[in-house]
């Protein structure tokens, strides 16, 4: 079973020898919280599955945060394995079956009027780790040829140049991403810092 609701979207899907036999799909932006677990309780079986995959982010902090501790929770109940993937890599993914081996820019909504952004070559590989820019930065720093994720057609008409493709991460593509983005590491990716900060202490003060 596949869980990803990082972004604006949320999924679920349900494979069984490589195809998927049952999934769902919806953009929410908020609501995440009350919508996933009925959409997993909505697949055969409940859902259940011998391996779980779910999106680690980058995304919203409260998307990531509900898709891992459900995963997590499912993983413990079912005694599942548990693999985590970076929706980037997805969204990359899901562009090479649409447009076939080419490099592609990723370019996903983020905070506070910035954008993710990461590069991937045509073989699916990221060339660095996810970053959070704001629009005009984005457009500077990454080449422009092919852009995929839920802001290409606006990091495209920026660039003036370059083919957009829109796309959420949906869990029911997941069976695109390749095995290698797979990984036991359940940690969430965030993309940027909390916007919250921890008071810091007092001069003088003791631990």
């Amino acid at each position: 079973m596949a869980i990803d609701c990082a972004t604006a979207a949320c999924s679920v899907a349900l494979f069984a020898e490589g195809e998927m036999i049952a999934g769902e799909f919806h953009v929410l932006g908020r609501g995440h919280a009350e919508r996933l677990v009925p959409m997993i309780a909505a697949l055969p079986e409940r859902g259940r599955a011998t391996r779980i995959a779910v999106a680690r982010g980058p995304g919203s902090f409260t998307g990531v945060r509900i898709g891992l501790a459900v995963a997590r929770s499912l993983a413990f109940a079912w005694k599942a394995e548990l693999v985590g993937y970076s929706t980037m890599a997805l969204v990359a993914a899901m562009a090479r079956a649409r447009k076939g081996v080419l490099p592609v820019t990723v370019a996903m909504e983020g905070g506070h009027g910035e954008w993710f952004v990461q590069g991937f070559d045509g073989d699916g590989r990221a060339l660095a780790e996810t970053r959070s820019l704001r629009p005009q930065d984005a457009v500077a720093a990454f080449p422009s040829a092919l852009v995929a994720g839920t802001v290409a057609e606006d990091f495209v008409a920026r660039a003036g140049s370059g083919s957009a493709l829109p796309l959420h991460s949906d869990a029911r593509e997941f069976r695109t991403l390749p095995e290698s983005e797979l990984t036991p590491d359940a940690a969430p990716i965030y993309g940027r810092a909390p916007d919250a900060k921890a008071p810091s202490s007092p001069r003088g003060a003791r631990a």
